[in-house]
């Protein structure tokens, strides 16, 4: 039986959710890890795109956005029913790719760059970190008592953000936000979908990633 193709990049928070999704199904695909700054053809014959993830199922069906690509592989097989309430999850997500994540870059780069607005950038990030804290200073998941797809989809968003300026993070009132970030960081999923495999080559030994 032929796996799907998911070429990735290990850092990336966009693959990152896609190996998320991937593992809480318990399916199995072939995983390439790549550099962007040397695509492999293969990749770019699957999409033109070039941005990871990209998911190749068949010939004829090619994901490359990361959350099509868990939705697909948790459509296929979602033992613990992270695609409840799918529809209001859907929606969270989606404003905290369209809202969160450029605050999160600019957030970044201000640090990166030494720039003068680093405390209004985190300021801005915050608007939706206050709004998760909430959330969370309710129920140990963002939905509720039971994990959905909006943990696992915003999880490497917020792993960014708390690593933007450790110390302050650390130190910050955001409790809820902390548990349930660090309650992930600490799993044995967290440790499989980023452990480190060699930069893929075509010819290359096949590398199975899986839940197993």
């Amino acid at each position: 039986m032929t796996l799907p193709i998911l070429y990735s990049l290990r850092h990336c928070p966009f693959a990152m959710r896609a190996r998320l999704a991937i593992f809480k199904s318990r399916q199995a695909v072939e995983l390439r890890d790549v550099k962007l700054t040397n695509k492999p053809a293969a990749m770019l014959i699957a999409s033109p795109k070039g941005t990871v993830p990209i998911l190749v199922v068949s010939a004829a069906l090619i994901i490359d956005e990361s959350l099509d690509v868990m939705l697909w592989s948790l459509g296929k097989s979602d033992p613990d029913n992270l695609l409840s309430n799918l529809p209001e999850v859907l929606t969270f997500v989606n404003l905290y790719d369209r809202e969160f994540k450029p605050c999160i870059e600019r957030y970044k780069a201000a640090k990166r760059y030494h720039e003068a607005n680093l405390d209004e950038c985190r300021q801005a990030c915050e608007l939706h970190i206050h709004a998760l804290e909430q959330r969370l200073s309710e129920h140990a998941y963002i939905f509720g008592e039971h994990e959905t797809l909006a943990d696992i989809a915003i999880l490497p968003f917020i792993r960014q953000f708390a690593k933007v300026e450790r110390k302050w993070y650390v130190q910050s009132s955001y409790v809820n936000v902390k548990r349930w970030l660090n309650k992930y960081l600490q799993s044995s999923m967290f440790n499989k979908v980023m452990t480190q495999y060699p930069v893929w080559q075509e010819g290359n030994e096949v590398v199975v990633f899986c839940a197993e």
